[in-house]
């Protein structure tokens, strides 16, 4: 597959949205808890399934690259009243659902969702379960640290539901890791990651990033070899971006320590190819899964979706966001909560679902998200499909972007005709790209986003 062609990446790249959502998130505003209710009893009319995203915030030590909303603290004292606000709002969210939905999706992330207690995690799991309908059969997936996390906190975890674990690698060498404040051994995760799998967890994912200080190809690919003896499910692989006016953190980093661009990509470059001749299948943008995986599977059945969480393989289900932060998408609508840990306490206390911003969509979003969705998850659009579903004529209704369209066909990143676009395999990296001619919002000069590549 030939994914990579330098001069064409180089052409390409600029900053641009990832589209976990259309519109993206910073388009969102003015929201309340009103105009939420409003859209959970329009979306219980269709009866769909749920996910739930559950956002634990809390860490012990802060690595440098990091950009999550997190609170930094050894006090582990710090979780319960979270943990009691959070409770709080499992009970109003839940009162708004029909209670007949199957939740079939579940994600803890954070911060470190294993900053908690083993009693903590089973707690609000529990809590979760007597507020909501699980299915049996469902996706439950947390996000774990493997520094300090023995057989003891797995069992714990499965005996909660959670059945997949998602775990943050970013480099094992050693210089990288003191360079961004996480040290954490290749013994370490391997040991979790074994324990994991004689405890039932079926499926593995692992986060690396390239781009972090003191990496040369040399040193990433040393990274890669262990990463692949461990055989994970899936493979994220991050860009870093290094924006220290958003994220404190990383103004600990010594930017002098950072690979050149031209490094950085041949990292990457090396990254894919590795990863697609040690048999990982090229899902999309940063993610690569094993032919057998799940994401795989939906990719090549026409089911993968995209959501807050990355690629999914339920397209169906809505999602609920609980937590400090969290993002949910339900109805016609998205919500985020509160990002202040005082004003999430805040609403909490006075009764209030904590949403700060969100956004209902209107029909014009939805047509375009359709058209996102297709290329981000699948490579390919057709135009029939989407004009039945809208009663559109999609060259007329997308005149400007099929224009816009030309001079990468003329690239080779797309076959173009009357009836569809495909995207070939040096266009597949470049999907961002591809999807932002689609956007209706972004304009020329967009920077807040993350670089394409």
């Amino acid at each position: 597959m030939g994914l990579f062609d330098l001069k064409i990446i180089n052409k390409y790249d600029c900053a641009g949205p990832r589209y976990t959502s259309y519109p993206t998130a910073n388009r969102f505003d003015k929201f309340d808890n009103k105009e939420y209710a409003k859209q959970a009893l329009i979306s219980n009319e269709n009866k769909r399934p749920l996910s739930i995203y559950c956002h634990i915030p809390f860490c012990n030590t802060v690595c440098y690259y990091c950009g999550c909303n997190k609170v930094v603290t050894k006090d582990k004292n710090k979780a319960k009243p979270y943990i009691s606000r959070l409770f709080h709002e499992i009970d109003m969210q839940s009162l708004l659902f029909d209670s007949s939905r199957v939740v079939e999706q579940m994600h803890f992330g954070g911060g470190t969702p294993t900053f908690l207690s083993d009693d903590e995690l089973s707690s609000i799991s529990s809590k979760l379960q007597s507020q909501f309908n699980f299915s049996d059969n469902g996706e439950y997936s947390i996000e774990i640290d493997p520094r300090g996390v023995g057989e003891k906190t797995i069992k714990t975890l499965a005996r909660a539901k959670f059945n997949r674990i998602s775990l943050g690698v970013q480099d094992f060498n050693i210089d990288v890791q003191r360079a961004v404040n996480r040290v954490q051994s290749f013994e370490q995760t391997k040991q979790v990651i074994n324990i994991a799998r004689r405890n039932g967890f079926n499926s593995v994912s692992i986060d690396l990033i390239y781009g972090l200080p003191k990496q040369s190809v040399e040193t990433f690919a040393t990274t890669l070899d262990q990463v692949v003896n461990l055989k994970p499910d899936r493979i994220s692989l991050f860009n870093y971006a290094h924006l220290p006016e958003l994220f404190k953190p990383q103004r600990r980093i010594n930017i002098l320590e950072l690979p050149s661009v031209d490094i950085k990509m041949a990292i990457f470059k090396y990254s894919v190819d590795y990863l697609l001749s040690s048999g990982y299948a090229y899902i999309g943008m940063d993610h690569f899964a094993l032919p057998n995986d799940s994401l795989a599977i939906a990719q090549r059945e026409g089911r993968l979706y995209r959501n807050f969480q990355g690629y999914s393989t339920h397209s169906e289900c809505e999602l609920v966001g609980l937590g400090l932060s969290s993002i949910g998408q339900i109805g016609k609508s998205f919500s985020q909560n509160e990002k202040s840990i005082e004003k999430y306490y805040q609403k909490i206390d006075s009764g209030e679902i904590p949403i700060s911003k969100g956004y209902t969509i209107n029909n014009d979003d939805e047509i375009r998200r359709a058209v996102i969705m297709e290329l981000i998850c699948h490579f390919e659009l057709d135009f029939a499909n989407i004009e039945s579903q809208f009663e559109i004529v999609f060259s007329d209704y997308f005149k400007d972007s099929l224009s816009n369209l030309a001079e990468m066909k003329k690239d080779g990143l797309i076959e173009l005709n009357d009836t569809n676009i495909k995207v070939k395999d040096k266009g597949r990296l470049l999907i961002r790209n591809i999807c932002m001619t689609f956007d209706a919002y972004l304009s020329k000069d967009e920077t807040n986003f993350s670089r394409t590549i």
